[in-house]
């Protein structure tokens, strides 16, 4: 692979229960447990930031897979749902699913671009074998 840009975040004080920030300042922010893990919630979390960043990268790859073949997307969206779970034998996992919204296109044409996003989301690359994403055209 050939870089052409690294993100860098430092997260301090007690993991989940602590802090994130971006080399550059843009993120700066306390991440907290969700009460629905028997956090205290009252912040982000890793799966809240996973997920916005899987979402939009997703929706760049969509727009350059549509722009390749001239579809008329009109307005489209892209929402992210980042589950986290305990694994059989132990650990955590994650799973995803992501539901995708184009309006100009029939279901199967749709269908056909979501796949191909798919292929080319560095996000999907990089879960692609170790996550379940769960792909929905809306």
């Amino acid at each position: 692979m050939e870089t052409v840009y690294t993100a860098t975040a430092l997260a301090t004080g007690d993991g989940r229960n602590g802090h994130v920030a971006s080399s550059d300042g843009v993120v700066d922010t306390d991440v907290r447990i969700p009460k629905e893990m028997g956090g205290p919630g009252g912040a982000t979390n890793p799966e809240q930031l996973f997920a916005a960043g899987y979402a939009a990268c997703f929706h760049s790859a969509l727009k350059m897979v549509a722009r390749g073949t001239g579809a008329d997307l009109g307005e489209t969206e892209v929402v992210a749902d980042v589950s986290i779970g305990t694994l059989e034998g132990g650990g955590f996992g994650l799973a995803v699913g992501l539901e995708v919204t184009i309006p100009r296109l029939d279901r199967d044409q749709a269908q056909q671009l979501v796949e191909q996003a798919h292929q080319v989301c560095p996000y999907s690359n990089a879960t692609r074998g170790n996550v379940e994403v769960t792909l929905t055209v809306a």
